[in-house]
């Protein structure tokens, strides 16, 4: 479960880094194989700058020494360097010998890390030949004693079969590519160092003409030897290092080497076959042929090393080749996850722009061009795309497709709305000459002497018929239209709020408290009235039929702040929220017949430049809070004394009666209202 959150945590986001992720997983498995093709070049490249370092600075100087022990042996085991001629001739050997020991010495400080790295064993093999090296002297001492030229010979064979260690110890890395195979030439440095065995050994015999059984041992074996390792390890050799080889066993001297080796084999232990004449002979070919040998083994092995090429085709190889190729395809991948990447979040940043254009501003823009009324054309608007393209540009074409779906809705709707506004304006008119009529006839009635029962049956329905016009126009507000009513000159504010009474089924629960002395402006009394009967009558539908509903009214700095306060049961936040959205919402649903009151207010408002608010009250029922603007106020309150008696003094309302103002209206509720009216406070 922790693994499943965690893996949903680094789970990509956005677009653009689910499309990063898509497109790079390829590129950095590719990346990774090439990193790897290239750490292992650069790792075979090290690895053979090594092994050409420890060639240059250790094999080579070893296997000069090789070669020069080879050579001081033979002078030592030879009876006649006791004389004057043969001493001059070890002395040289062991000169040449001490030379190359340096060499050896030196080579080995160098090269004692990168050897280190390359066996772990090559250390101790330098450190046993050094020791060698600097016993030479005693060897050398007791090379001139009488009888021991054969330990002589084991001495110095020694010495050389540790030379052959260190350079054996190589022999196991293959990174040399330049060169043949190690164990290949190390084989043939050992036929080489047999046939150096040989010339010692007839060099030992010499003085008697004979060799003796032990000595005969050594030879055999040393001819056995450098015949089973020579001919199958030149057949190993790669071809251009084979010729070389080949050239030297094809030779002459090579071929008096091999039937001298023959005739002393057939002839056997203690058989006088080794005169002045033969020795001379075979010592002069096996110089030849030693020297031939140390050639080739030197060009097919420590001098190929030498020459290897680090950055060539041999020690590179395929694997370079594939570091280049891996290199370019990482580089073509880059290029093209970028650019395919960034064309497709390109193509997705247009789109979700074109989307959000829509839906932020040309939508909005076309709706409310429909709820004012004007025409359309859809085509012009969202034209239609044609279904081409990939994915996204049919992404794009269904968007252009919701879009026109939405508009046509949307205008067919507003032309629905526009014929039902025309219904209520033509039903609103009609009720509204009938309601005129039928309250001027009231008003007649009510003036005639009648009994009090009678009259009051007679309010009644002057209640019932004011609040039908009321209710017609409420059709015309709704249709965008102005009621019928209005006044030229300014009315008290009390005069409003009762006739804002007198337009409700039960005046008489509604409370009306002391009121500031200021006057509205004539040309939105009609307007004020009606919206406080809207919010007035809610407020008494909405609280027990025993409760009173608060009306107040305060002179604030920024205007006229007048609250109607009920007893009910209040409203929870979700319903108040919603109820403030309807009041203060820019487009009214003419289609919602839920709380059509707060649309009218909504409506009425929004003319007016009122603000209207319903909050919750501290008795636990509703308040409705409007705020009538300065503009709209007047602190000089204008005195109608006229109005009450039926003159035609004051404002007169203009409307379809023409002849009605409105303390009329408010007269009416005068009766039921004013005995409610608290005594001044203060």
């Amino acid at each position: 479960m922790r693994l499943t959150r965690t893996l949903a945590r680094l789970r990509p986001r956005s677009v653009r880094a689910k499309i990063v992720a898509l497109l790079m997983l390829p590129v950095v498995s590719l990346m990774a194989l090439w990193g790897f093709a290239a750490v292992t070049t650069a790792s075979h490249i090290g690895d053979t700058r090594r092994v050409k370092d420890v060639n240059a600075e250790l094999l080579v100087p070893v296997s000069g020494f090789i070669t020069a022990l080879q050579t001081e042996r033979t002078a030592a085991a030879n009876p006649a360097a006791r004389n004057t001629a043969g001493l001059n001739a070890f002395e040289a050997a062991g000169a040449a010998t001490d030379r190359a020991a340096t060499g050896v010495r030196d080579g080995a400080n160098a090269a004692t890390t990168d050897a280190e790295l390359l066996d772990a064993g090559m250390p101790a093999r330098i450190d046993r030949l050094k020791t060698d090296a600097r016993g030479l002297d005693a060897l050398r001492a007791q090379a001139g004693a009488k009888g021991g030229a054969q330990k002589t010979f084991t001495a110095y064979s020694a010495v050389i079969e540790d030379a052959f260690a260190v350079t054996g110890a190589l022999t196991g890395e293959d990174n040399a590519g330049a060169a043949s195979e190690a164990r290949v030439v190390l084989e043939l440095a050992r036929a080489r160092e047999a046939v150096a065995q040989e010339q010692a050994l007839l060099a030992m015999g010499g003085e008697a003409g004979k060799l003796s059984t032990e000595q005969f041992t050594l030879f055999a074996g040393a001819v056995a030897t450098q015949r089973e390792l020579m001919r199958p390890a030149v057949a190993d050799l790669k071809p251009a290092h084979r010729d070389a080889y080949n050239a030297v066993l094809q030779s002459g001297d090579h071929r008096t080497l091999a039937a001298g080796e023959d005739r002393i084999r057939d002839a056997g232990p203690g058989a006088p076959v080794i005169s002045e004449g033969f020795l001379r002979n075979w010592d002069k070919s096996a110089d030849t042929v030693l020297t031939g040998l140390a050639e080739a083994e030197s060009d097919a092995g420590t001098g190929a090393t030498a020459n290897a090429n680090l950055i060539g085709w041999d020690t590179l190889g395929a694997s370079g080749v594939a570091v280049i190729l891996g290199l370019v395809g990482v580089l073509l991948s880059l290029l093209v996850s970028v650019g395919v990447g960034r064309g497709l979040i390109v193509e997705l940043l247009d789109l979700r722009d074109d989307a959000l254009e829509v839906a932020g501003r040309r939508l909005p823009r076309a709706m409310r061009r429909l709820h004012a009324g004007q025409g359309l054309d859809i085509d012009a608007e969202a034209p239609m795309r044609r279904l081409v393209g990939d994915e996204l540009a049919q992404v794009g074409t269904a968007l252009t497709a919701v879009q026109r779906a939405a508009l046509r809705a949307a205008s067919e709707r507003a032309e629905l709305l526009s014929g039902i506004s025309g219904v209520y304006v033509s039903l609103a008119r009609r009720s509204q000459v009938l309601l005129h009529r039928q309250l001027d006839l009231l008003h007649q009635l009510e003036q005639r002497p009648r009994d009090p029962a009678e009259v009051q049956e007679l309010y009644q329905v002057d209640y019932l018929a004011t609040r039908m016009r009321r209710h017609s126009e409420s059709l015309l507000i709704l249709s965008g239209i102005a009621p019928g009513r209005g006044w030229h000159d300014p009315i008290p504010l009390v005069d409003v709020l009762r006739a804002a009474v007198g337009e409700i089924e039960q005046p008489g629960r509604v409370q009306i408290w002391p009121v500031p002395r200021v006057s509205l402006n004539g040309d939105c009394v009609a307007d004020v009235i009606h919206l406080l009967a809207e919010l007035v009558e809610n407020a008494a539908s909405f609280s027990p039929p025993s409760a009173h509903v608060q009306l107040r009214a305060a002179r604030l700095r920024d205007g006229l702040l007048i609250e109607i306060e009920d007893s009910g049961f209040g409203m929870n936040e979700e319903a108040m929220a919603e109820a403030n959205r309807k009041i203060q919402s820019d487009n009214v649903d003419l289609l919602d017949a839920k709380r059509i009151g707060l649309f009218v207010v909504n409506r009425i408002a929004a003319r007016q430049g009122l603000r209207v608010e319903l909050r919750s009250s501290a008795s636990g029922g509703a308040t409705a809070a409007v705020l009538i603007p300065e503009k709209l106020i007047r602190d000089d309150m204008p005195v109608h004394d006229a109005a009450f008696s039926g003159g035609q003094g004051g404002g007169r309302e203009r409307g379809h009666d023409g002849g009605r103002d409105v303390h009329q209206d408010a007269g009416r509720a005068l009766a039921p209202a004013a005995a409610l009216i608290p005594e001044q406070r203060g």
